[in-house]
């Protein structure tokens, strides 16, 4: 009878035992563990044994090298016996096939311990065994949807990239595998919704959600906190506007409705209407919305000087040309890094076809003035379609387009928002412009300090609603405010240069 006591007390043990070491492995599926390693230590531990988890081709996966017999471990992962136990001198091996993500196909869980498996141990050895199996399975799923993921935004930046340099066959080529339509269509605005960086992918999830798959969701490649959205209905941007109402720190900013071709020219409203956003109490701005220089302008008159302006480029190839025009708007707009990763080229690459397109046009991009004057032609040459046929007026210059009586009291009532600081600002700005934008040499003109300059520049960015240290459209419309009114010198194009090797031989 004490005999049959004592035989009931280990059992009892031995299931208490049981139940923990199940609960123990069990927690290992948790989502806060899911970690092979972590398992097979625990198993060495709950065994007191060396574990080793091995593939078909005898790489340890995990734990410590136990030296195998090679053709039993082949009998093993080819499915001949599903399982071994032998005693190899002073060991007790325990070996057990554990199937593996593609393309390992199977491995072999070894258990090396000094005394023998008793039952317990051998089925935490046979339970560990499939829950290796169910974690790396997880494992590969979720590696199979992270390539996924991957893929496919790897897939849409692709087809941005086709956009912003005017290949739209190929760009709906790329889409029609996955998103048929999407691109079945003339125009398309562009919109750029900034967060947090940390924010960021859960932003790019919810603009999908939010467009239901029926746009072009990119995370930005050249600013981290930016998602690009390309849509060809008109409902998104509401869906859009609603999904920043609903996220403290979101903001948006909106294109005008441009063609498919022009994605580069909607990226570039996009971006200066993101600009205005900040400091609007709903967190977000569409370029339409403000008046922008080119508008007050006589429309026939610009196209017309717009041609003139770029026609020294018309002798490239169209592609080249294409490339080439999208290339300096982009540069233009950004600097040479972030117009690279837009593109997907170098930031090389980006200066030499800058380089190229301001030999060409016989100027110097380096000139603020010179800069904002190409940026007007490039922008209105995207947009002619919307414009009127000129009558050939060969004589327009710029000083003309800039003369009219809209435009100079738009310029009048944009600066004389700066007349009220005691610092005069406006002084310091139209200095900086005429300095290149240049701080230091603005600093050096004015006989102040550099970082003085730059509070002036930045303090003057919320009232003009407009950004200007960044560069792009929006300090180039301030440029052409200060041009309107006489505040700097008009700048200087020579048109072609013929000494460039690409310019056009005249017989």
């Amino acid at each position: 009878m004490a005999g049959r006591e004592g035989e009931g007390r280990r059992a009892e043990s031995a299931e208490g035992a049981d139940v923990t070491w199940a609960q123990e492995l069990l927690d290992h599926l948790r989502p806060s563990g899911r970690d092979v390693a972590k398992v097979v230590a625990w198993l060495s531990g709950a065994a007191r044994a060396d574990v080793a988890l091995q593939d078909d081709a005898g790489t340890l996966l995990a734990g410590t090298r136990i030296p195998l017999d090679e053709g039993l471990a082949a009998d093993i992962t080819t499915g001949r016996i599903a399982s071994a136990a032998l005693q190899d001198h002073a060991r007790h091996l325990r070996l057990v096939r554990v199937d593996l993500p593609s393309p390992a196909g199977a491995g072999v869980l070894a258990v090396a311990r000094s005394a023998p498996f008793d039952r317990r141990t051998a089925d935490i050895v046979t339970h560990t065994a499939g829950v290796l199996e169910l974690l790396l399975r997880a494992r590969e799923t979720a590696a199979a949807g992270h390539r996924l993921r991957r893929a496919t935004s790897d897939l849409r930046l692709a087809i941005l990239q086709l956009l912003m340099v005017e290949d739209t066959v190929s760009a709906r080529r790329v889409a029609a595998g996955l998103w048929p339509g999407l691109l079945d269509t003339d125009t398309a605005c562009v919109y750029v919704a900034e967060s947090r960086t940390e924010d960021r992918d859960r932003l790019a999830e919810e603009c999908v959600s939010a467009t239901a798959e029926q746009a072009l969701v990119v995370r930005c490649p050249a600013i981290d906190a930016h998602v690009i959205v390309v849509t060809p209905g008109d409902a998104a941007g509401a869906e859009l506007r609603e999904l920043v109402t609903d996220r403290p720190g979101t903001f948006l900013g909106g294109s005008a409705r441009q063609s498919l071709a022009r994605t580069a020219t909607a990226y570039g409203q996009a971006v200066s209407a993101l600009a205005v956003a900040h400091f609007r109490p709903d967190r977000a701005a569409v370029y339409a919305e403000r008046t922008h220089p080119e508008r007050l302008m006589d429309p026939a008159a610009l196209r017309d000087w717009a041609a003139r302006v770029l026609r020294p480029l018309d002798a490239l190839p169209h592609h080249t040309r294409a490339e080439l025009l999208a290339t300096t708007r982009l540069g233009l707009e950004f600097t040479a890094v972030n117009a690279a990763a837009v593109l997907g080229v170098s930031r090389n690459t980006v200066r030499a076809r800058m380089e190229r397109a301001e030999g060409l046009l016989g100027t110097d991009l380096s000139d603020l003035t010179v800069r904002a004057t190409v940026h007007l032609a490039l922008n209105t040459q995207a947009c002619q379609a919307q414009l009127p046929d000129g009558d050939g007026g060969a004589d327009t210059r710029l000083a003309d387009l800039l003369a009219g009586r809209a435009l100079r009291t738009w310029a009048g009532e944009l600066l004389c928002r700066l007349d009220s600081d005691t610092r005069n600002p406006r002084r310091t700005l139209r200095t900086w412009i005429a300095a290149g934008g240049n701080a230091e040499r603005a600093a050096h003109l004015l006989g102040v300090h550099a970082q003085t300059v730059r509070e002036h520049v930045r303090s003057a960015e919320p009232v003009l609603e407009r950004q200007l240290l960044a560069g792009g459209s929006d300090l180039y419309e301030v440029v052409l405010a200060h041009l309107a009114l006489g505040d700097l010198d008009q700048p200087v194009l020579h048109g072609a240069n013929s000494g460039h090797p690409d310019a056009p031989v005249h017989g």
